[in-house]
């Protein structure tokens, strides 16, 4: 099979699991919010949605017809996985859209005490942002080493590990900016405008290199199709010129959105914690009303 029709075979069951993820999300937060009217805001719903259509962008096709052709087709990929979609997925994602199950036994209450020890445990490594610094840089560095790139391009298993790695990664790395209450600092939340900044100097590097190094990093680019009229050079510095402008400028939106934050906090829409807290009570007493989605 020809790597356009593995790419149209792949894009058409990565819309239909992404469709089957809106839906799901569609009917938790309808329920939710026919229930606590106001509770998760709209504009978190289309958030979610945005981050799903990015992400189908970058996962299916046409970008993947044109990957193997066109350094700058892969760097658009990589910045949809790791810079764009998961943002807007985690803001559509608040605590309070999960499913909240009652505990109705003892059993069951013991149960689930021992899932959120668990979860919580796990949640503190997961979402600590040394992790997710270290985590974004290793993937964004290591998948651009040439021998590895090439692994990538060569074998359909190893360019689906190498998505999931950039996709995962920019989850973990959002996470703390997104829930920063959430995450378990040990230190102001105002630290997180250096972990932005200092995020944007792996990147930096590598668009730097990709933009200024006078010849072909990726040789398999130089027997390519040319597409657009650009040369395997051209090819090149337009990749790394992308990545450049587009992570310093959405690091910087993300910055100052939070800097806005914590100077302004009686400006944020956010329920207070005794709203949320008087919303769970009332979904545990109307358990018939809202099942597991």
């Amino acid at each position: 099979m020809s790597h356009a029709d593995h790419s149209t075979v792949e894009s058409l069951w990565i819309s239909v699991a992404l469709s089957f993820v809106a839906i799901l999300y569609l009917h938790r937060w309808l329920r939710l919010t026919l229930l606590v009217p106001g509770s998760v805001k709209s504009w978190r719903a289309w958030s979610f949605f945005v981050g799903l259509l990015l992400l189908r962008f970058g996962l299916g096709s046409p970008l993947s017809l044109l990957d193997h052709d066109l350094l700058t087709a892969h760097m658009v990929q990589h910045l949809l996985l790791m810079t764009l979609a998961p943002p807007l997925i985690l803001l559509g994602v608040p605590l309070k859209l999960l499913p909240q199950r009652p505990a109705r036994g003892p059993v069951e209450r013991l149960a689930r005490l021992l899932r959120l020890a668990l979860v919580r445990q796990l949640g503190r490594m997961m979402c600590h942002p040394a992790l997710g610094w270290f985590a974004a840089a290793a993937a964004l560095v290591v998948w651009h080493i040439p021998s590895i790139f090439m692994l990538g391009l060569r074998s359909r298993t190893w360019h689906g590990i190498e998505q999931a790695s950039f996709l995962v990664t920019g989850l973990v790395f959002w996470w703390p900016v997104v829930e920063p209450s959430r995450s378990n600092l040990k230190w102001p939340e105002s630290s997180i405008l250096l972990y932005l900044f200092l995020a944007t100097l792996p990147c930096d590097i590598l668009s730097g290199f990709l933009v200024f190094c006078d010849r072909v990093v990726y040789p398999v680019f130089l027997s390519a199709p040319r597409s657009f009229g650009l040369s395997a050079l051209e090819d090149q510095q337009c990749a790394g010129a992308l990545m450049w402008t587009c992570v310093t400028v959405v690091y910087l939106i993300a910055a100052a959105i939070l800097a806005v934050r914590l100077f302004f906090p009686h400006r944020s829409e956010e329920l207070s914690l005794s709203q949320f807290d008087s919303e769970r009570s009332a979904m545990r007493t109307h358990p018939q009303k809202m099942g597991a989605a």
